[in-house]
């Protein structure tokens, strides 16, 4: 098959003929598929973009335009790649509201606020006995977003012992400060 001229041209020309010699054709075809007169056309105005872009040589047919038959099956198969994507798309109009709508615990606010000040509290008290040094480091851990092994360079000593430090603070800690996220049902009785 030969092709005269530049390819675009010859694209253009026979996308030209395809228009004027099977558009009707085209769009009866494209309605049967997809049952609805606007998206039929709209298909059939994505095949003539498609076509105009790829300039496929490969898609020409006899001396003027393109195949048809390559044509309706685009059409077919672009109206069902389309159908495919809507239907995995579920669109609700209200989401149901199953869940039970708990009052905001100001009880457990405070007493989370009551551990951290009382954290504060014990790590200041810390700094006057032997636990100072682990006192210190666990600060510098807990009161920044640095990682373990970044307070460990800024210090200049060794990741196991930060790691240690603050190990053993947490302990202390744990022993020493309720904790309030636990349940008050299942927290052990301290009386």
């Amino acid at each position: 098959m030969e092709v005269t001229g530049s390819i675009e041209i010859e694209c253009a020309r026979r996308l030209s003929n395809l228009y004027e010699q099977s558009h009707p054709l085209l769009v009866k075809i494209a309605l049967k598929i997809t049952k609805q007169k606007e998206t039929a056309e709209d298909t059939v105005m994505e095949l003539y973009e498609y076509l105009h872009k790829k300039q496929n040589v490969k898609l020409f047919w006899g001396p003027d335009s393109y195949n048809i038959k390559y044509c309706c099956k685009f059409i077919k198969h672009r109206f069902l790649n389309k159908t495919k994507k809507l239907n995995r798309i579920i669109l609700m109009e209200e989401l149901p509201d199953n869940e039970i709508d708990i009052p905001y615990d100001y009880e457990k606010d405070f007493d989370i606020q009551k551990a951290h000040q009382f954290i504060l509290e014990e790590l200041k008290n810390l700094e006057s006995t032997k636990l100072w040094a682990s006192s210190r480091i666990f600060e510098l851990y807990w009161m920044s977003t640095k990682t373990l092994d970044e307070v460990a360079n800024d210090i200049g000593i060794s990741k196991s012992t930060v790691f240690l430090s603050v190990k053993k603070v947490k302990k202390y800690l744990e022993q020493v400060i309720e904790n309030p996220f636990d349940d008050k049902e299942s927290r052990p009785n301290k009386d």
